[in-house]
């Protein structure tokens, strides 16, 4: 059962029926062991807060007050504030971290407003490593407001802005700035719809990021002209290892402009261009670039439309991909002719554990022909031809 402690509220191991019935489910993110102590002055204030100790949870760490220095306090983020000021007073109790280094800050529904008021608090945390304020509603003044502020985090490593509306401004200013943390390794920026001209102001800042190895930018409408300004740069990121482009439009023009440079990108080993309406010619400027990409080990390119002449340009290539677990060609019109001019590839695929190639139309036929030609990836775990005709 909980127990008061002195400093604040204690809550022991529990099951999970038990914590059902003393906060119900609309209130908790349930965990199996909450044994965090939280100030009572933040509780007065929360109408939902959970403490939990999980892998993979999303925490904040600090130390709250003096007397729990010694020990990192874990909360997390779910808070829905009673009162209008909620940031506000949120940011005078975490003013008190010192030695705050990781925020997450997602899904609480901050506006313009509220990055203004965490843009001051940001200002204070100098040795602040991790930020993620994703899933709000930061516009671009807000994200303006927060960029000036993270000019006094030098070491800043990690940064998820995902899922508000920054724009293409919003972009520019962000750019403006980020090109100074030096030490950054991971950047999503991914559904801010922030177009071409936003690509082209962080192009313009990548080049000075050495350590970035992850980068996403999905759903953002940069089309041909952004991957262009994007493949600029891109290969300059010698430490890039992570990059998603998926939902943005840039067709089979930047594909090919964007497969000029990603051989130079020698730790890339994961490659997302899914539902950019990426043809045949598309799939023949990266079946060019792949060979070179020895580490490559997740092809994502569903939902374009590569069709059986492309589903065999790549055929082509694949089994040099001697890394490659994931390859996902979910509905690109294949066919029963490319299912078969892929099956022949996959024979040298040795380590793919996962291959999707629902939703393509391959029929009984192609079927049959990768069905031969599977049996010998001896480590494929995931195989998905849903919606087939089979």
């Amino acid at each position: 059962m909980p127990t008061q402690a002195a400093q604040g509220c204690r809550l022991l191991s529990l099951p999970p029926a038990v914590l059902e019935y003393i906060w119900p489910a609309h209130r908790v993110v349930v965990g199996l062991r909450v044994c965090t102590q939280l100030r009572k002055d933040l509780l007065v204030h929360c109408s939902s807060i959970v403490l939990v100790q999980k892998a993979g949870s999303t925490l904040i760490e600090c130390c709250l007050s003096e007397d729990f220095r010694r020990f990192p306090v874990t909360m997390a983020v779910s808070l829905k504030w009673t009162e209008k000021d909620w940031a506000a007073r949120l940011v005078r109790v975490l003013g008190e971290c010192k030695g705050l280094a990781h925020l997450d800050l997602s899904h609480t529904e901050v506006d313009d407003e509220g990055a203004s008021e965490f843009a001051g608090l940001l200002r204070e945390c100098k040795g602040l490593l991790h930020l993620d304020m994703s899933f709000n509603k930061i516009c671009s003044e807000g994200t303006g407001r927060l960029a000036e502020a993270l000019r006094a985090c030098k070491g800043l490593a990690y940064i998820d802005l995902s899922n508000n509306q920054i724009g293409a401004e919003g972009s520019r200013l962000l750019a403006g700035v980020l090109g100074e943390c030096t030490g950054l390794a991971h950047l999503d920026l991914s559904s801010n719809r922030f177009g071409p001209e936003g690509a082209r102001s962080l192009a313009g800042m990548l080049a000075g990021c050495k350590a970035l190895a992850y980068l996403d930018l999905m759903g953002n409408e940069i089309s041909a002209e952004g991957a262009g300004s994007l493949a600029g740069v891109l290969g300059k990121c010698q430490t890039l290892a992570h990059l998603d482009l998926s939902s943005n439009g840039i067709g089979d023009e930047g594909a090919g402009r964007l497969a000029a440079v990603l051989g130079d990108c020698k730790r890339l080993a994961h490659l997302d261009l899914s539902d950019n309406e990426i043809g045949a010619e598309g799939a023949r400027s990266l079946a060019a670039v792949l060979v070179g990409c020895q580490v490559l080990a997740h092809l994502a390119l569903s939902e374009n439309a590569i069709g059986a002449e492309g589903a065999g340009i790549l055929a082509g290539v694949l089994g040099e991909c001697k890394e490659l677990e994931y390859l996902d060609l979910t509905s690109n019109g294949i066919g029963a002719e490319g299912a078969g001019r892929l099956a022949v590839a996959l024979r040298g695929c040795e380590r793919l554990a996962h291959l999707d190639l629902s939703f393509n139309e391959v029929g009984d036929v192609g079927v049959m022909v990768l069905a031969g030609a599977l049996g010998e990836c001896k480590g494929l775990a995931h195989l998905d031809l849903s919606e087939n005709g089979i």
